[in-house]
């Protein structure tokens, strides 16, 4: 192998290195600072636990939740809004127009299935071996059986249900506070710990590793597009609903993240 090829791939294995050392560092900092945020929350922002033995999760009181990023979160917010209202609605509507509401959920099948690695090994890291094998088996049987994912037959056909966990709901589940809010950019409603999660869950990617950054990063963008406009036309009146009843949508979309995080923890824990 010649010496520039062997200075690439050790410049690449490098970046990659530095990238897992950041998101080790946030999460110890995070771990760090668990007692500090909690304590700092007071009595009124956490619920009591409901019965001896049993903890309160983040999010679970229904709030108010710590947003000391609230003047960031509300201008990305503003911008998701309007990015999602004049962009990713127009061409959700074209797309759904020439693509039928079929093919539309096998692309959402297809996209589910290539995100194994994440949820196999989060299932692991909660040591949840069961859900783990599932999800390995799911794989196996819907890229073939389902025609590459096109079809989730593991479902349909043998009642094998799609175990969703992330790297943010491990850390959760294992006492990790989840943070100030953060709305992000593009990707919408988070927490710290979640952003962490949603680091580790990308490295995760093998693809990352294999191959330069200017192969993975346009092809993650572009993936991520196709998803979110695909996304958009299964679901057209999605925020549409939450604005009409809700009086302050911000706080809706922030509540409702919060509570569904929660609730994911808590079938966690059980």
């Amino acid at each position: 192998m010649s010496e520039p090829i062997i200075r690439i791939r050790t410049n690449q294995c490098a970046k990659k290195l530095a990238s897992l050392s950041m998101a080790a560092l946030l999460a110890t900092l995070m771990v760090v600072s668990t007692a500090f945020a909690q304590s700092a929350l007071g009595a009124d922002q956490a619920a009591p636990p409901k019965s001896p033995g049993e903890r309160a999760l983040p999010g679970e009181s229904g709030g108010p939740y710590p947003d000391p990023l609230e003047p960031f979160n509300s201008a990305m917010f503003t911008f998701n809004i309007d990015v999602d209202q004049y962009v990713v609605t127009p061409v959700a509507k074209g797309y759904s127009f020439v693509m039928p509401e079929p093919a539309r959920q096998s692309v959402n099948n297809f996209f589910r299935n290539i995100g194994v690695i994440p949820r196999f090994a989060n299932n692991l890291f909660q040591l949840h071996v069961i859900n783990a094998g599932d999800e390995l088996a799911r794989f196996g049987i819907n890229s073939t059986l389902g025609v590459a994912g096109l079809f989730d037959v593991a479902d349909s056909w043998f009642g094998m249900k799609q175990h969703n966990d992330d790297f943010g709901l491990t850390l959760g589940h294992y006492g990790i506070y989840s943070g100030p809010y953060i709305m992000l950019p593009f990707l919408g409603p988070s927490t710290a710990r979640d952003t962490v999660g949603l680091v580790v869950d990308g490295l995760m990617n093998p693809m990352s590793w294999l191959l330069p950054w200017y192969v993975t990063v346009p092809a993650d963008v572009g993936s991520a597009a196709i998803n979110a406009v695909n996304y958009r036309s299964l679901h057209p009146n999605q925020f549409e609903e939450a604005d009409r009843y809700a009086v302050d949508l911000y706080g809706a979309v922030q509540d409702a993240y919060m509570q569904t995080r929660a609730a994911e923890l808590k079938r966690l824990a059980q």
